[in-house]
């Protein structure tokens, strides 16, 4: 079973020289090195060659590296998907979708552009982008690069004037809708930031509440968020011990052709097997990188 960890996502200022160098040696999963908000309009063409030039020499190791682009109705974003499609990241983030014809425009840009074989990550951040999650997401149908939205919860709250209290209890019917359109047709799902990167514990309790909802991971603003939220998305030891009893219990003769069997009195079925599969190819591929959860 393929699968990337995506616990970690960390945006980088693309002018930022010292923070694009000092990425190199973080433990994020996937870095977004940006375009968009971090940038001055002054510094856009600037900190694209730089992005770009980094993208080129592959310095980030095993990290995923993607690209926010700035939207395409800006003055820079037709600039940055050429110039990206051209540097070859891993993916290219691009802002501002708010409908399916969106998205199917952007990846014949990309194809146009020679970018058809790079990931496509989507920010969804718009009330009508969430509205039509379904329709974006099964997409991926026609589009198999399509791979990740990543929440935009500063843009929705800013469009909608909903308000971002401890909690988000507003916007939960919003996130847990986007969760069930990405899932619907295999799509990964990165959480908003959390804007105060001095309050950790707030961090931590809003990890644990995007894993709860389903998500793969968090984006992040800072260094500091990246131990916790590797941890929290990380599978913890129970998890990884009842995954390993499940796969053994339907390894041996007896069950391996059997669709239900039973586990410590509990009835078990291979839908759980899917699952325990899907823990252990996280655990074998994060390896000693990062311990599990206790």
């Amino acid at each position: 079973m393929l699968i990337r960890p995506r616990r970690s996502v960390l945006y980088m200022p693309g002018a930022n020289k010292r923070a694009l160098e000092k990425a190199q040696t973080l433990p994020a999963d996937a870095l977004i090195l940006d375009l968009e908000d971090s940038v001055a309009p002054a510094a856009k063409a600037a900190a694209r060659d730089q992005v770009c030039g980094v993208t080129r020499e592959r310095v980030y190791a095993n990290r995923e590296v993607v690209v926010r682009i700035n939207a395409l109705d800006t003055p820079w974003g037709a600039d940055d998907l050429a110039a990206v499609c051209r540097a070859g990241p891993d993916a290219i983030l691009v802002p501002k979708i708010s409908s399916s014809a969106d998205v199917a425009d952007v990846f014949a840009r990309m194809g146009s552009l020679g970018g058809q074989h790079i990931d496509l990550w989507l920010m969804i951040e718009t009330p009508r982008a969430v509205l039509e999650i379904g329709a974006i997401a099964q997409l991926r149908k026609h589009i198999p690069k399509l791979a990740t939205f990543v929440i935009g919860a500063n843009d929705l709250a800013k469009e909608t004037r909903a308000a971002l209290s401890p909690g988000r209890a507003v916007i939960l019917p919003w996130l847990s809708q986007i969760v069930l359109g990405a899932r619907a047709y295999g799509l990964d799902v990165i959480d908003s930031v959390y804007n105060d990167h001095a309050d950790i514990e707030g961090f931590r309790a809003e990890c644990a509440q995007a894993r709860e909802l389903g998500m793969d991971g968090k984006s992040l603003i800072h260094p500091s968020q990246i131990t916790p939220c590797n941890e929290i998305f990380s599978p913890s030891a129970a998890e990884i011990a009842w995954a390993r009893k499940i796969s053994a219990a339907f390894d041996s003769p007896e069950n391996e052709r059997l669709g239900v069997i039973s586990v410590d009195g509990k009835m078990i079925e291979r839908l759980h097997l899917d699952m325990a599969q899907r823990i252990l190819g996280l655990v074998a591929i994060q390896g000693d990188e990062v311990k599990s959860r206790t």
